[in-house]
């Protein structure tokens, strides 16, 4: 890789914090973003956009800190069940907003 691509995987990275800081809800983010995940990994990028985009501003947007503090805050009050519901909640929404994002992006090209 070219030093002009660690400086865009830098910027991708800083516009995909500063929107996430900006939505400020951890399950709308990843929605948003395993949707957007799931539109661009079934396109054909060269490795320079394929990392800017994966590596640089997905990773950021869609941080797994965020996901395990929110699930840290259910489980510290206790109630296993909901922490239960939540986890697999999250985790069956999110796969399936990715492959919704992948069959759209497969069905307009």
């Amino acid at each position: 890789m070219k030093i002009n691509d660690f400086i865009y995987i830098l910027l991708a990275a800083y516009l995909a914090t500063f929107l996430r800081l900006t939505i400020n809800n951890n399950f709308l983010i990843s929605i948003i973003g395993s949707f957007f995940l799931g539109f661009f990994i079934s396109k054909r990028f060269s490795y320079s956009i394929e990392k800017i985009l994966l590596c640089g501003f997905f990773s950021c947007f869609t941080s797994f800190s965020g996901f395990i503090y929110f699930l840290y805050k259910i489980l510290n009050q206790g109630d296993w069940i909901k922490f239960i519901i939540f986890l697999n909640l999250i985790i069956i929404v999110n796969l399936f907003t990715m492959f919704v994002g992948f069959w759209i992006s497969r069905k307009i090209t």
